[in-house]
C-alpha cells in the first residue's frame, strides 16, 4: 500500500520531476506542428480521392443492373 504524503511534499516531488524533463525547442514545436498539418491535409486528399472513387464505382456498377 502507497503511503500518504502531504501536499506540500507532493508538489516539490513533482517540480523536481518537472525539471528532469527535456522540453522540445520552439522550432521544434513549429516543424513538428507543420508536418502534422501537412499530414493531415494528405490524408484528408487520399480518402477524399478514395471515396470519390469507389463512388463512382459503386455507382456505375449499380447502373448496370
Amino acid at each position: 500500500m502507497a503511503s500518504k504524503t502531504n501536499p506540500f511534499t507532493f508538489l516539490q516531488q513533482v517540480r523536481t520531476e518537472t525539471s528532469k524533463v527535456t522540453w522540445p525547442t520552439r522550432r521544434e514545436t513549429v516543424t513538428s506542428a507543420i508536418m502534422v498539418f501537412i499530414m493531415v491535409i494528405l490524408a484528408g486528399i487520399f480518402f477524399f480521392v478514395l471515396d470519390q472513387g469507389l463512388s463512382w464505382f459503386v455507382t456505375t456498377l449499380l447502373s448496370l443492373g
